[in-house]
């Protein structure tokens, strides 16, 4: 049965799409259709907003949502604007989570995306994006244009890695915590990219890479 979520640890991560603008080598949809042996994640359809809030159940149970399973989310830009303003919308006080302090805390709604959506849309996406996502983590993924379109292999060329660059820039604007990150490649040069990251005025991460199989 398909996956539309999937709980890793204390976050729920949400699965709306197969579609990709990009098509990395290392990325774990080329290997293998099932995520940690035990999530169908190769949609077979796309999920409605109502099928995706029914995957998602009680949200207050979880640290964070997170938007990211076989494909770039943003393709789907009405699907995650429409569940995550449900998801603003759905919690209860009574369910509200608290933190070490005893403080009310909501769980964070984060996106992880590639950073194209302003290419495929055509317009700035954006500000379509304030007070629904708290937190976004955009794939950086190499330190230069020509290396990236090695190994991300984009739709659009070599437009993307500077779009890539200008999404990062243009997200401080609207969302909280901005994450610039990298695939550990032995060809991608880190600290590189850590030094972009810090230029851009982000957070930066490096995702590990499993070759073979992907573990919790």
């Amino acid at each position: 049965m398909n996956a539309i979520s999937y709980p890793i640890g204390d976050s729920l991560y949400i699965n709306v799409t197969n579609r990709c603008t990009n098509h990395c080598y290392f990325c774990i949809r080329y290997k293998t259709k099932q995520f940690n042996q035990e999530h169908e994640l190769w949609l077979e359809k796309e999920p409605t907003v109502e099928e995706v809030l029914e995957a998602i159940g009680d949200p207050s149970k979880y640290e964070q949502i997170v938007f990211c399973g076989y494909g770039e989310p943003l393709i789907r830009l009405d699907i995650v604007k429409a569940v995550a303003k449900r998801m603003k919308s759905k919690i209860p006080s009574s369910k509200i989570k608290t933190n070490s302090k005893s403080q009310a805390q909501n769980p964070k709604i984060r996106l992880d995306t590639n950073g194209q959506a302003n290419l495929f849309w055509g317009r700035n996406v954006l500000p379509e994006l304030k007070d629904l996502i708290d937190i976004i983590s955009i794939s950086l993924d190499a330190e230069n244009a020509e290396l990236y379109q090695k190994i991300c292999q984009s739709k659009y060329n070599e437009e993307a890695y500077a779009a890539v660059l200008d999404f990062i820039k243009e997200a401080k604007k609207y969302i909280p915590e901005v994450i610039a990150s990298v695939v550990d490649l032995p060809e991608v040069d880190k600290e590189a990219c850590r030094r972009i990251a810090e230029e851009l005025g982000v957070k930066f991460r490096v995702r590990p890479y499993y070759e073979e199989t992907y573990v919790k």
